[in-house]
């Protein structure tokens, strides 16, 4: 059951790290078009920077901490 959950645990992170690259990438464009003047999705992004990619953000950093955690447990218990 451990192993599924750390599984599962693994691919959402991966999708997650997927969604803040897209916003990043996302984000450096669209301000590079904002300082030139051409519209390329700033007012979008910024909409959902509170809602979506801060978010997003904070789940990948505590998912990856809950991942290194259980697999440190994991370690610990088979040692012992």
């Amino acid at each position: 059951m451990k192993e599924k959950l750390l599984t599962w645990l693994d691919r959402f992170l991966v999708a997650d790290v997927f969604l803040v690259i897209i916003a990043f990438f996302w984000f450096a464009i669209a301000l590079i078009g904002r300082s030139m003047g051409i519209p390329l999705g700033w007012d979008i992004w910024y909409q959902l920077w509170t809602p979506v990619f801060n978010p997003a953000i904070g789940i990948l950093f505590t998912g990856a901490l809950f991942s290194w955690l259980i697999k440190k447990i994991g370690q610990m218990t088979k040692q012992q």
